[in-house]
């Protein structure tokens, strides 16, 4: 073993100096504020640790080490990197969604907001050292290349990416439209870490998406909640609305990573009739929130099954989370990510920002949701449906010279459709069959007759 001897030079010293002159220069207007604050407050929501002077001694301990390595690192590093790389280590010791995003990672941050960018399509977070996948979004390469919601990614093109920083992750797996990337993936329930190739190509995110599962019942989805991904909704239940033949709603929220808070409100809050739908609560005033519906369900109480599962996170959960709490719909599939914070963008300037983490949110009933997740009310696992064979018993179809069925043809039809329905998308199937369920049980408004239709004009008359 080398012995070394540290040995400590006026210059050195100097340096040292410096450096903390350099931090306490820069924290100058964090100091001024604290000053400001120590004037009387009757604020609730005071907080005294932030009137804290800065610890000068774990300053002093900062700059030996920022000193030390650049004297002693066996290759030379550029103060700029060595503070990206402390502002790095700040924020990843704190939770796995407060980062330091670079121009890169920035401009990333910005372009999924607004629901276009270029790459694999995949949400992620870091946990233990690793990238995680909180969900592929829909149509992606990376869906069409199998990847799915709790795949760990270890490598890159052959690097191992254990804790690198997620901004350096994300600049890995970007790259020209049409080139490949290699994902080395760990996935739950399999032994054995697999290779995955996936092509990047431009991601173009419809956000909401809709089709008719049946006669009067509308399947939902949103993707991921961009900042008007609750108007495209509102418009498109406007649409059929205006049809008049709407029975229920089916909202399919699976594997939706979340977004932005204000579409997630837009979208429960065409659901609800007024009345709370999340509020938040953190450390500093400004963090503390509440979000309400506008008044008005626009469905006018019409059934809804909310469709959940592991990768529905966040912005997702704060829709099933409201419309439970409300007793609004029946929230079905398995349990959500669990994501129960707010990240806010702090800008540094024009191509840097921070994402912090700065309050928690909760459902109308009050529940943080962070680590546990919604709980469907009811819980049907994606599963693959077989019809098991029986023997088959006659019937009067079957018998010589019987009398033919009329209308035979659609209902044939809604037969087959529902079918298929079940053996490609059980949930969605279940989802489908829990709203016709409803509607049997619930007994219809009474059609008005014409003699109460001339009492009613009579009465405005009057």
């Amino acid at each position: 073993m080398l012995g070394l001897v540290a040995q400590v030079s006026p210059m050195t010293v100097f340096s040292r100096l410096s450096v903390v002159w350099l931090l306490i220069t820069l924290m100058a207007p964090l100091l001024k504020a604290e000053e400001a604050s120590d004037a009387p407050d009757n604020s609730h929501h005071s907080n005294t640790e932030a009137r804290q002077s800065l610890p000068l001694e774990e300053l002093q301990m900062f700059a030996d080490v920022f000193n030390q390595i650049r004297q002693g690192y066996v290759e030379s590093v550029p103060d700029s990197e060595l503070f990206e790389l402390a502002v790095q280590g700040m924020l990843s010791g704190l939770d796995p969604h407060s980062i330091f995003l670079k121009e890169k990672a920035y401009d990333s941050l910005q372009e999924t907001t607004q629901g276009e960018f270029s790459g694999l399509g995949i949400e992620i977070g870091q946990d233990g050292g690793y990238i995680t996948i909180i969900a592929p979004i829909d149509g992606s390469p990376a869906e069409d290349a199998g990847l799915e919601a709790g795949d760990v990614i270890l490598k890159i093109d052959g690097e191992s990416i254990r804790d690198l920083p997620i901004d350096r992750s994300v600049d890995l797996m970007r790259g020209p439209t049409g080139s490949e990337v290699l994902l080395n993936i760990g996935r739950r329930g399999v032994a054995e870490p697999f290779d995955v190739t996936v092509i990047r190509d431009m991601i173009k995110v419809p956000s909401v998406r809709s089709r008719e599962l049946m006669e009067g019942y509308l399947w939902l989805r949103a993707s991921q909640f961009q900042k008007d991904t609750g108007h495209e909704a509102i418009a498109i239940l406007d649409e059929v609305l205006a049809e008049g033949s709407l029975k229920g709603v089916v909202l399919d929220l699976r594997n939706n990573p979340g977004g932005v808070l204000g579409a997630s409100v837009d979208m429960a809050g065409a659901f609800l009739d007024g009345g709370l739908v999340v509020y938040t609560e953190g450390r500093h005033p400004q963090a503390a929130d509440s979000y309400d519906a506008a008044a008005g369900d626009m469905l006018d109480g019409l059934p809804i099954v909310v469709l959940i599962n592991g990768g529905s996170a966040s912005a997702s959960e704060i829709v099933a989370g409201a419309l439970q709490d409300r007793r609004r719909a029946v929230i079905m599939g398995t349990r959500s990510f669990g994501k129960g914070s707010v990240q806010t963008i702090l800008p540094i300037s024009d191509t840097r920002a921070v994402k912090l983490t700065t309050a928690r949110y909760y459902t109308p009933n009050g529940r943080s949701i962070q680590a546990e997740g919604i709980v469907p009310d009811i819980v049907v696992d994606r599963a693959e449906v077989k019809s098991v064979e029986s023997n088959r018993r006659r019937k009067e179809a079957d018998l010589q010279g019987s009398l033919a069925a009329e209308d035979t043809a659609d209902a044939q039809s809604e037969s087959e459709s529902l079918t298929d329905l079940r053996n490609n998308d059980n949930q969605l199937y279940e989802a489908l069959t829990l709203l016709r369920g409803i509607n049997l049980l619930t007994p219809a408004a009474p059609e008005a007759s014409p003699v109460d239709e001339a009492a009613d004009t009579i009465a405005l008359q009057d």
